[in-house]
Protein backbone atom coordinates (compact mmCIF):
# COMPACT_ATOMS: atom_id res chain seq x y z
CA UNK A 1 0.00 0.00 0.00
CA UNK A 2 1.22 3.48 -0.83
CA UNK A 3 0.00 4.73 2.38
CA UNK A 4 2.09 3.01 4.42
CA UNK A 5 5.52 4.48 2.60
CA UNK A 6 4.40 7.95 4.21
CA UNK A 7 7.11 8.89 6.82
CA UNK A 8 6.57 9.56 10.23
CA UNK A 9 7.94 13.25 10.00
CA UNK A 10 5.46 14.50 7.10
CA UNK A 11 2.34 12.81 9.43
CA UNK A 12 3.80 14.91 11.93
CA UNK A 13 3.97 17.94 10.05
CA UNK A 14 0.08 17.27 8.45
CA UNK A 15 -1.05 16.96 12.49
CA UNK A 16 0.60 20.26 13.71
CA UNK A 17 -0.97 22.33 10.47
CA UNK A 18 -4.31 20.02 11.87
CA UNK A 19 -3.85 21.78 15.25
CA UNK A 20 -2.67 25.21 14.44
CA UNK A 21 -6.01 26.80 13.95
CA UNK A 22 -7.64 25.07 17.09
CA UNK A 23 -5.05 25.58 19.53
CA UNK A 24 -3.00 28.46 21.12
CA UNK A 25 0.15 29.62 19.95
CA UNK A 26 2.14 28.45 22.85
CA UNK A 27 0.19 25.40 23.15
CA UNK A 28 1.50 25.02 19.37
CA UNK A 29 5.08 25.82 19.68
CA UNK A 30 4.78 23.38 22.79
CA UNK A 31 4.00 20.49 20.64
CA UNK A 32 6.21 21.55 17.95
CA UNK A 33 9.29 21.44 20.29
CA UNK A 34 8.24 18.04 21.86
CA UNK A 35 7.81 16.43 18.40
CA UNK A 36 10.78 17.77 16.77
CA UNK A 37 13.08 17.43 20.05
CA UNK A 38 11.78 13.95 21.59
CA UNK A 39 10.35 12.11 18.10
CA UNK A 40 12.03 13.46 15.16
CA UNK A 41 15.54 11.94 16.13
CA UNK A 42 14.51 8.65 16.78
CA UNK A 43 11.22 7.39 14.65
CA UNK A 44 10.76 10.67 12.11
CA UNK A 45 12.18 9.01 9.01
CA UNK A 46 10.34 5.75 9.79
CA UNK A 47 7.40 5.11 7.90
CA UNK A 48 4.25 4.14 8.71
CA UNK A 49 4.72 0.55 7.67
CA UNK A 50 7.37 0.34 9.47
CA UNK A 51 6.33 1.57 12.25
CA UNK A 52 3.26 -0.79 12.46
CA UNK A 53 6.17 -3.10 13.64
CA UNK A 54 7.87 -0.51 15.91
CA UNK A 55 8.31 -1.27 19.30
CA UNK A 56 6.76 1.73 20.92
CA UNK A 57 7.16 0.77 24.80
CA UNK A 58 10.59 0.10 24.45
CA UNK A 59 10.88 3.67 22.78
CA UNK A 60 8.85 4.64 25.98
CA UNK A 61 11.11 2.82 28.75
CA UNK A 62 13.86 4.81 26.99
CA UNK A 63 12.37 8.24 27.28
CA UNK A 64 12.06 7.48 30.93
CA UNK A 65 15.28 6.84 31.30
CA UNK A 66 16.39 10.82 30.63
CA UNK A 67 13.65 12.84 31.44
CA UNK A 68 11.35 13.42 33.61
CA UNK A 69 7.66 11.77 34.05
CA UNK A 70 5.89 15.11 32.93
CA UNK A 71 8.13 15.30 29.65
CA UNK A 72 7.44 11.52 28.91
CA UNK A 73 3.37 11.54 29.55
CA UNK A 74 3.26 14.79 27.44
CA UNK A 75 5.49 13.65 24.75
CA UNK A 76 3.73 10.25 24.43
CA UNK A 77 0.16 11.86 24.46
CA UNK A 78 1.02 13.84 21.16
CA UNK A 79 3.00 10.79 20.29
CA UNK A 80 -0.26 8.90 20.08
CA UNK A 81 -2.46 11.58 18.71
CA UNK A 82 -0.17 11.90 15.38
CA UNK A 83 -0.60 8.32 15.52
CA UNK A 84 -4.59 8.48 15.34
CA UNK A 85 -4.48 11.02 13.00
CA UNK A 86 -2.17 8.84 10.93
CA UNK A 87 -4.96 6.02 11.46
CA UNK A 88 -7.68 7.99 9.81
CA UNK A 89 -6.26 9.71 7.37
CA UNK A 90 -3.74 6.45 6.06
CA UNK A 91 -6.49 3.76 7.37
CA UNK A 92 -3.59 1.89 9.28
CA UNK A 93 -4.03 0.42 12.71
CA UNK A 94 -1.50 1.17 15.60
CA UNK A 95 -2.97 -0.88 18.45
CA UNK A 96 -2.60 1.78 20.20
CA UNK A 97 -4.56 0.53 23.44
CA UNK A 98 -1.59 -1.76 23.66
CA UNK A 99 0.67 1.14 23.83
CA UNK A 100 1.65 2.19 27.29
CA UNK A 101 1.32 5.84 28.97
CA UNK A 102 3.85 6.52 31.98
CA UNK A 103 2.52 7.42 35.63
CA UNK A 104 3.45 10.32 37.05
CA UNK A 105 3.88 9.79 40.53
CA UNK A 106 3.45 13.19 42.78
CA UNK A 107 5.72 14.22 44.98
CA UNK A 108 4.43 15.20 48.31
CA UNK A 109 3.70 19.01 48.07
CA UNK A 110 6.14 21.68 49.63
CA UNK A 111 4.85 24.83 51.56
CA UNK A 112 6.36 27.59 53.57
CA UNK A 113 5.62 27.61 56.97
CA UNK A 114 3.72 30.54 58.88
CA UNK A 115 6.95 32.15 60.12
CA UNK A 116 8.97 31.77 56.75
CA UNK A 117 6.02 33.28 55.14
CA UNK A 118 6.03 36.06 57.44
CA UNK A 119 9.56 36.42 57.13
CA UNK A 120 9.23 36.85 53.29
CA UNK A 121 6.30 38.99 53.27
CA UNK A 122 7.92 41.03 55.75
CA UNK A 123 11.48 41.84 53.59
CA UNK A 124 9.50 42.40 50.33
CA UNK A 125 7.68 45.36 52.25
CA UNK A 126 11.37 46.69 54.08
CA UNK A 127 12.92 46.52 50.32
CA UNK A 128 9.79 48.95 48.99
CA UNK A 129 10.72 47.87 45.92
CA UNK A 130 7.60 47.42 43.04
CA UNK A 131 9.08 44.53 41.71
CA UNK A 132 9.16 42.64 44.87
CA UNK A 133 5.17 42.96 45.09
CA UNK A 134 4.18 39.76 42.92
CA UNK A 135 5.78 37.46 45.49
CA UNK A 136 3.52 39.16 47.96
CA UNK A 137 0.30 39.18 45.28
CA UNK A 138 1.35 35.19 44.90
CA UNK A 139 1.29 34.70 48.82
CA UNK A 140 -2.08 36.05 49.35
CA UNK A 141 -3.33 34.67 46.02
CA UNK A 142 -1.95 31.81 44.75
CA UNK A 143 -1.35 33.44 41.30
CA UNK A 144 1.27 31.34 39.00
CA UNK A 145 4.72 33.21 38.57
CA UNK A 146 3.32 33.84 34.75
CA UNK A 147 0.00 35.41 35.77
CA UNK A 148 1.96 37.40 38.27
CA UNK A 149 4.59 38.80 35.25
CA UNK A 150 1.30 39.32 33.07
CA UNK A 151 -0.76 41.42 35.73
CA UNK A 152 -1.29 45.04 34.82
CA UNK A 153 -3.08 47.58 37.31
CA UNK A 154 -6.00 47.90 34.92
CA UNK A 155 -6.54 44.33 36.21
CA UNK A 156 -6.97 45.24 40.00
CA UNK A 157 -10.61 46.11 40.64
CA UNK A 158 -10.27 48.27 44.14
CA UNK A 159 -14.23 49.44 44.23
CA UNK A 160 -14.74 45.40 44.49
CA UNK A 161 -11.54 44.41 45.64
CA UNK A 162 -10.89 41.68 43.32
CA UNK A 163 -7.79 41.20 41.11
CA UNK A 164 -8.37 40.18 37.50
CA UNK A 165 -6.87 37.11 36.08
CA UNK A 166 -7.04 37.80 32.24
CA UNK A 167 -3.40 36.82 31.35
CA UNK A 168 -0.49 35.29 31.50
CA UNK A 169 3.43 35.34 30.22
CA UNK A 170 5.29 32.37 29.05
CA UNK A 171 8.66 31.96 27.49
CA UNK A 172 8.05 29.24 24.65
CA UNK A 173 10.51 27.16 22.53
CA UNK A 174 9.86 28.41 18.09
CA UNK A 175 13.25 26.30 17.66
CA UNK A 176 15.64 24.27 19.19
CA UNK A 177 17.27 27.21 19.62
CA UNK A 178 15.52 30.00 20.17
CA UNK A 179 12.56 31.27 22.52
CA UNK A 180 10.24 34.26 22.47
CA UNK A 181 8.21 35.48 25.23
CA UNK A 182 4.77 35.50 24.77
CA UNK A 183 1.77 37.77 26.41
CA UNK A 184 -1.46 35.90 25.87
CA UNK A 185 -5.08 34.52 27.28
CA UNK A 186 -4.02 31.36 30.06
CA UNK A 187 -4.39 28.22 28.41
CA UNK A 188 -7.86 27.30 30.02
CA UNK A 189 -11.29 29.01 30.49
CA UNK A 190 -11.26 28.25 34.09
CA UNK A 191 -7.31 30.15 34.49
CA UNK A 192 -9.44 32.96 33.74
CA UNK A 193 -10.63 34.20 37.06
CA UNK A 194 -11.45 36.59 39.84
CA UNK A 195 -9.81 36.61 42.92
CA UNK A 196 -10.85 38.49 46.29
CA UNK A 197 -8.13 40.83 47.41
CA UNK A 198 -7.31 40.29 51.23
CA UNK A 199 -7.66 43.43 53.41
CA UNK A 200 -3.35 43.11 53.79
CA UNK A 201 -2.99 42.57 50.09
CA UNK A 202 -5.40 45.59 49.51
CA UNK A 203 -4.08 48.04 51.67
CA UNK A 204 0.24 47.14 50.33
CA UNK A 205 -2.02 47.44 46.73
CA UNK A 206 -3.51 50.70 47.55
CA UNK A 207 -0.15 52.60 48.41
CA UNK A 208 1.94 51.56 45.53
CA UNK A 209 -1.09 51.90 43.36
CA UNK A 210 -0.99 55.68 43.44
CA UNK A 211 2.72 56.12 41.58
CA UNK A 212 1.76 54.06 38.47
CA UNK A 213 -0.82 54.53 34.92
CA UNK A 214 -3.59 51.62 35.17
CA UNK A 215 -2.10 50.06 31.91
CA UNK A 216 1.77 49.46 33.35
CA UNK A 217 2.66 46.28 34.13
CA UNK A 218 2.91 45.85 38.06
CA UNK A 219 5.92 44.24 38.23
CA UNK A 220 7.76 47.11 36.11
CA UNK A 221 5.96 49.85 36.66
CA UNK A 222 5.93 50.44 32.82
CA UNK A 223 3.58 49.73 30.13
CA UNK A 224 5.70 49.18 27.51
CA UNK A 225 8.12 46.55 29.27
CA UNK A 226 7.20 43.62 31.49
CA UNK A 227 9.67 40.81 33.24
CA UNK A 228 9.37 37.55 32.49
CA UNK A 229 8.99 34.58 34.58
CA UNK A 230 12.95 33.47 34.06
CA UNK A 231 14.07 37.22 35.60
CA UNK A 232 11.31 37.44 38.21
CA UNK A 233 12.87 34.03 39.35
CA UNK A 234 16.40 35.29 40.07
CA UNK A 235 14.12 38.14 41.91
CA UNK A 236 12.10 35.43 44.47
CA UNK A 237 15.49 33.88 44.89
CA UNK A 238 17.18 36.91 45.92
CA UNK A 239 14.30 37.83 48.02
CA UNK A 240 14.60 34.40 49.88
CA UNK A 241 18.30 34.82 50.48
CA UNK A 242 17.72 38.32 51.99
CA UNK A 243 14.89 37.17 54.42
CA UNK A 244 17.23 34.01 55.53
CA UNK A 245 14.31 31.60 54.22
CA UNK A 246 15.60 27.85 52.64
CA UNK A 247 14.90 28.05 49.03
CA UNK A 248 11.85 27.02 47.64
CA UNK A 249 10.97 27.15 44.19
CA UNK A 250 8.19 30.05 43.27
CA UNK A 251 5.44 27.68 43.14
CA UNK A 252 5.65 27.02 46.59
CA UNK A 253 3.67 30.08 47.07
CA UNK A 254 0.67 28.86 45.08
CA UNK A 255 1.31 25.90 47.52
CA UNK A 256 1.46 27.40 50.96
CA UNK A 257 -1.45 29.68 49.44
CA UNK A 258 -4.01 26.67 48.93
CA UNK A 259 -2.62 25.02 51.99
CA UNK A 260 -3.95 28.39 54.10
CA UNK A 261 -7.10 28.28 52.15
CA UNK A 262 -8.18 25.03 53.57
CA UNK A 263 -6.43 24.78 57.20
CA UNK A 264 -8.63 27.80 57.41
CA UNK A 265 -11.85 25.95 56.01
CA UNK A 266 -12.57 27.34 52.47
CA UNK A 267 -14.30 24.33 50.42
CA UNK A 268 -12.82 22.68 47.97
CA UNK A 269 -15.35 24.17 44.69
CA UNK A 270 -14.07 27.81 46.18
CA UNK A 271 -10.35 27.41 46.16
CA UNK A 272 -10.50 25.54 42.93
CA UNK A 273 -11.71 28.45 41.13
CA UNK A 274 -9.39 30.56 42.82
CA UNK A 275 -6.28 28.62 41.54
CA UNK A 276 -8.13 28.50 37.78
CA UNK A 277 -7.80 24.50 38.40
CA UNK A 278 -9.46 22.84 35.43
CA UNK A 279 -11.89 20.48 37.68
CA UNK A 280 -12.24 20.17 41.72
CA UNK A 281 -10.61 17.26 41.35
CA UNK A 282 -7.25 18.14 40.82
CA UNK A 283 -7.45 20.62 44.14
CA UNK A 284 -8.61 17.38 45.90
CA UNK A 285 -5.66 15.41 44.88
CA UNK A 286 -3.15 18.14 45.64
CA UNK A 287 -4.27 19.84 48.59
CA UNK A 288 -6.95 17.80 50.47
CA UNK A 289 -5.49 15.23 52.57
CA UNK A 290 -6.71 13.93 55.88
CA UNK A 291 -3.77 13.71 58.62
CA UNK A 292 -2.89 10.48 60.42
CA UNK A 293 -4.99 12.41 63.69
CA UNK A 294 -7.83 12.91 61.85
CA UNK A 295 -7.72 9.32 60.73
CA UNK A 296 -7.20 7.37 64.38
CA UNK A 297 -9.96 10.03 65.45
CA UNK A 298 -12.65 7.92 63.36
CA UNK A 299 -10.78 4.64 63.41
CA UNK A 300 -11.15 4.44 67.10
CA UNK A 301 -14.80 5.24 66.83
CA UNK A 302 -15.59 1.65 64.89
Amino acid sequence: MENLNVKFNEVSNEWLLFKKTKIKESTYLNYKYLISNKLLNPIGELTLGELLNYDFNSFIETLMTRLSSKTVKDTVVILKCILKFAEVKYDVNFKLSLVSSPTIYKKEISIFNEREKNKIIKKCIKLNNIKELGIIISIYTGLRIGEVCALKWSDIDFDNRIINVTHTLQRVYVSRRNTKVIYTTPKTQKSLRKIPINNNLYVILKVFSKDYSKDAFILSGNKDRWIEPIAYRYTYRQVLKYAKVSYKKYHTLRHTFATRCINVGMDVKSLSEILGHANVTITLNTYVHSSIATKNKFINKL
